[in-house]
C-alpha cells in the first residue's frame, strides 16, 4: 500500500518550505539556484523539484531570472507585510526610523526577538554606504551585534548566549564567552550597546532598547561604515539613537513604568499579549 494521501500532502508542504528557505539564504549569499543545484542541496529528486517549483511559481512564491535560474517571488514580500502589519511596535516605529534615517544620512533598523530568534523587522535605508543591508525578515547573530548584546543584557530569557562555538565572522567577533558577557556588563552599566567589524568586516552598529516598564520589546539601531561611525562621533550618534528608542516608546505609550502603557498603539499590543517569543 502507497502512503495515506495525508502523509504525502505533509511530505509535500515540508519539501515546498525547504525549497524557499534554501532559495532565501542562496539570494543573501548572492546566489539563483536552478533545478539540479537544488535537489543536491535537499536530497529532493530532481522531477520532485520541478513539480514543487512550478506549484510555488504558479502562486508567485518562486520566480525565475533571466538564466531560468530561480528566487524568491515577489509574493513573499506579500506575506510577509501581512505579518509585520500585525506587530504594532513595527507601526509605532515607522516614522521615526524614517526621521532618523532621513536627519543621519545612516540606515537605522527595528530588531526583535522572534521564536528564539533575532529579525530584522523593519529598515529604513540611509543615503550612505550601507544600501546593501541586511534585508526585513533577515536573523541577526546573538553573539556578534549590538542588538545582540541588548537582549542579553536586558531580555534575560527571551534568547539564549552562544557557548564555545559561536561562530567567528570577523577577527573582532566576540566568540569567547567570557568576552562577551564582559561586553553585556558594560551595555547594562550605559543602557546602549556598540559592534564595530564584529558581524561583518567595516560595519558599526550602536543600538538602544525599546521598553515598556523592565519589559524588552525591540530594539533600535543605526548602522554605519566604521570610519563613517568614528568621523560622527560615536558618543553623540548613541545618543541619537537612544532618543529614537524613547520616541518609539512614547508612540507606543511604553515610557515609564507599565501601568503608563496606553498610548495609540498600546491596546493592540497588549491585547495580543505582545510579540510570540
Amino acid at each position: 500500500m502507497g502512503q495515506p494521501s495525508s502523509l504525502r500532502t505533509s511530505s509535500s508542504v515540508e519539501k515546498a518550505v525547504d525549497l524557499l528557505f534554501y532559495l532565501h539564504s542562496s539570494q543573501l549569499a548572492g546566489r539563483s539556484e536552478g533545478v539540479s543545484d537544488m535537489g543536491r542541496a535537499l536530497g529532493i529528486p530532481k522531477s520532485s523539484v520541478h513539480r514543487l517549483l512550478s506549484d510555488l511559481s504558479r502562486r508567485g512564491l518562486v520566480e525565475r531570472d533571466g538564466r531560468g535560474r530561480y528566487r524568491p517571488g515577489v509574493a513573499l514580500i506579500t506575506l510577509g507585510l501581512g505579518v509585520l502589519e500585525r506587530e504594532p511596535v513595527v507601526e509605532a516605529a515607522r516614522p521615526v526610523l524614517e526621521e532618523s534615517a532621513r536627519d543621519l544620512g545612516e540606515t537605522f533598523f527595528l530588531v526583535g526577538a522572534r521564536a528564539g530568534q533575532l529579525l530584522v523587522l523593519d529598515k529604513v535605508e540611509g543615503t550612505g554606504f550601507l544600501r546593501a543591508a541586511p534585508r526585513v525578515g533577515s536573523r541577526v547573530p546573538v553573539h556578534a551585534t549590538a542588538v545582540g548584546k541588548l537582549y542579553l543584557a536586558f531580555g534575560p530569557g527571551l534568547l539564549e548566549a552562544p557557548g564555545e562555538a559561536a561562530e567567528r565572522f570577523t577577527p573582532s567577533t566576540l566568540c569567547e564567552p567570557g568576552a562577551l558577557r564582559a561586553a553585556v556588563t558594560g551595555v547594562e552599566e550605559q543602557g546602549w550597546a556598540a559592534s564595530c567589524d564584529e558581524w561583518i568586516q567595516g560595519l558599526s552598529v550602536l543600538a538602544a532598547p525599546v521598553r515598556a516598564g523592565q519589559r524588552l520589546l525591540c530594539a533600535v539601531a543605526l548602522a554605519a561604515a566604521s570610519p563613517r561611525l568614528e568621523e560622527l562621533g560615536g558618543d553623540a550618534l548613541a545618543a541619537r539613537v537612544v532618543a529614537a528608542a524613547a520616541s518609539i516608546e512614547a508612540r507606543l505609550g511604553a515610557g515609564g513604568d507599565t501601568p503608563g502603557f496606553g498610548g495609540p498603539f498600546a491596546s493592540a499590543w497588549m491585547g495580543e499579549g505582545g510579540p510570540s517569543r
